[in-house]
């Protein structure tokens, strides 16, 4: 997967095994509930079903963006996407948007879908600006009761899978 840049200091990447007690941290300061656990992560880092990407910027982790597959199945899901609250609004949450997306593209997927809380008014302006609509509301979805909002968007296909062009 190629790297993707925000700006001069950050970078997109896919995150390894090294980065777990990072990912742990940063679960920690963004999330007060519904947080993946140490044996989820490290598990999902080495599965095939899974594209866990990784934003570094000034050498620590930034963010991050999971991203869920299903063997026969050409939906992906964004599980989870989430920017360190000290760097909020540098573009890292469009940028590992846009990762996750290309992501789910190489991987086949024509339908990207997530789940949002709907208190969570800087995501889902983020996601709506991306082309993802609402299709779904959830009441009592998350550990703390809150409701979420379901939403979707196709996703262009690889150069080389569009109309025309030989593979």
């Amino acid at each position: 997967m190629p790297r993707r840049r925000t700006g001069p200091r950050t970078r997109i990447r896919p995150a390894r095994d090294t980065d777990l007690d990072a990912l742990l941290a940063l679960e920690g300061r963004v999330f007060a509930t519904d947080r993946l656990s140490r044996r989820a992560l490290r598990r999902l880092l080495a599965a095939g079903t899974a594209a866990v990407l990784a934003a570094e910027s000034a050498g620590a982790l930034a963010g991050y963006a999971l991203v869920l597959f299903r063997a026969g199945s050409a939906v992906a899901r964004l599980y989870s996407i989430l920017v360190d609250p000290r760097v909020a609004g540098r573009g890292i949450g469009a940028a590992l948007l846009a990762a996750a997306e290309a992501a789910a593209t190489a991987r086949g997927a024509a339908l990207m879908r997530l789940e949002v809380a709907t208190r969570n008014r800087r995501a889902i302006r983020l996601y709506e600006r991306a082309g993802y609509r609402a299709f779904a509301r959830y009441e009592d979805y998350y550990e703390d009761g809150a409701p979420a909002l379901r939403y979707q968007k196709a996703l262009a296909p690889p150069r080389s899978r569009r109309r025309g062009l030989v593979p």
